[in-house]
């Protein structure tokens, strides 16, 4: 089960997450889980292994937005890269950010199960 000190360990901004859910731990703890288990991620590993980079796009910053929103940092950075680099249409290799994103995503999930 996730804890709001899972996820500080982890290295998500807790405090300014639950702020953004009005302090509501439970409300918090909830979005976080879901987000954590979107489907999205795998969705965004078969676009960029597909080289769909419109696709991986439009998947990168609706992760970027809520992974901000909830302050979950350490896939938040990487996803933000990820959709930089996208809009910018930069020929750019993202399978090192694509790992990141999928290695701390896995981390916390692990310790969720």
């Amino acid at each position: 089960m996730l804890t709001v000190d899972m996820l500080r360990a982890w290295g998500a901004d807790t405090d300014d997450g639950m702020r953004r859910c009005m302090n509501n731990e439970a409300f918090y703890l909830r979005l976080a889980d879901r987000t954590l288990r979107d489907d999205s991620f795998d969705r965004l590993k078969e676009a960029v292994e597909a080289k769909d980079r419109d696709r991986a796009f439009e998947l990168a910053h609706a992760l970027k937005g809520v992974t901000a929103n909830l302050s979950l940092t350490p896939v938040q950075k990487p996803v933000t890269e990820m959709s930089d680099l996208l809009k910018a249409q930069a020929d750019t290799d993202l399978s090192g950010l694509l790992a990141e994103i999928l290695s701390q995503r896995e981390k916390l999930l692990k310790q969720m199960d």
